[in-house]
């Protein structure tokens, strides 16, 4: 079993700031953290897995009031569980509609970008030619 890490070591291991651990204990997505004799927190194993899944949970843009919603879920326990799977579910068809409209943009700067590369490819017209063009394309 691994020694408790101290806010540094957790901050370093999440890639959070110490400021944003102090922050999720504050506003209750963690729970309060136990301290050492000094009164320093110590941040066990099943703390970091927390702070890991509260990222991935930040990386797919879930706003922190439903992070914070997800969190008092799991600490009302296993009764939660329905509560929690279709609350995941819920943010999960959220980012899929996310990542298929970037796709979809991605793909209209693909096609934009193949036609100014066809643009540059052909023979250059005078400037004055190009930028009224470009106004027809655009």
């Amino acid at each position: 079993m691994e020694p408790p890490l101290s806010i540094e070591e957790a901050a370093q291991r999440t890639g959070l700031s110490a400021h944003t651990l102090r922050y999720y204990e504050r506003i209750g997505l963690i729970a309060a953290v136990p301290r050492a004799a000094g009164g320093q927190r110590r941040y066990a194993a099943a703390d970091l897995a927390w702070l890991a899944f509260l990222t991935r949970l930040r990386t797919t843009r879930m706003p922190i009031q439903k992070m914070r919603q997800f969190a008092q879920l799991r600490s009302a326990g296993d009764a939660s569980v329905p509560a929690r799977r279709q609350m995941l579910q819920t943010h999960l068809a959220e980012v899929q509609a996310e990542i298929a409209a970037m796709q979809q943009a991605a793909q209209a700067l693909q096609a934009k970008i193949a036609h100014y590369q066809a643009l540059e490819a052909s023979a250059s017209p005078a400037p004055h030619t190009t930028a009224n063009k470009d106004l027809h394309h655009d």
